[in-house]
């Protein structure tokens, strides 16, 4: 793995935690970010790409949550547990935002933060909802994925 796969990695680790925080706690993002660049070695992070996913998903939270809303499966965003709307809201910024990040590592890195955070099964659910997210806002890429031409 080169370092900028696995910066963007820790920096999708970093973020995620940091929304978590903003979400539960209410501290402001300028605070968040200075607490992980103080306790956290932040040499091997994508510090840009922290960045800016941990303070352009709180700006674009009503875009980001009427994107995946429709494929919450019958559930509202009330009835999900922080970590789970934590990486919803930022893997939505990523599909919608970041077209050079490919869908599936965005899905991917998504599943493996929820395997590692989140409650039992979800990263499952958060799967099947980027999954159709990903149909609806990748739709060439995602065909293109599924249908390679012969």
């Amino acid at each position: 793995m080169n370092v900028s796969a696995s910066g963007r990695r820790q920096a999708r680790h970093y973020a995620m935690q940091g929304l978590y925080q903003w979400q539960m706690a209410g501290s402001s993002l300028n605070a968040i970010e200075a607490e992980f660049r103080t306790d956290n070695d932040m040499s091997k992070v994508d510090v840009p790409y922290f960045q800016e996913l941990l303070h352009q998903v709180p700006a674009k939270l009503d875009e980001l949550e009427a994107a995946f809303s429709p494929f919450l499966q019958g559930r509202n965003q009330e009835e999900l547990d922080p970590i789970t709307r934590a990486l919803l809201r930022l893997s939505t910024y990523e599909l919608k935002h970041r077209i050079d990040v490919p869908y599936k590592v965005v899905i991917n890195e998504s599943v493996a933060l929820a395997k590692k955070f989140g409650a039992t099964d979800a990263h499952k659910f958060i799967n099947a909802v980027l999954d159709q997210l990903a149909a609806s806002v990748r739709s060439l890429e995602v065909q293109a994925e599924r249908n390679p031409k012969r």
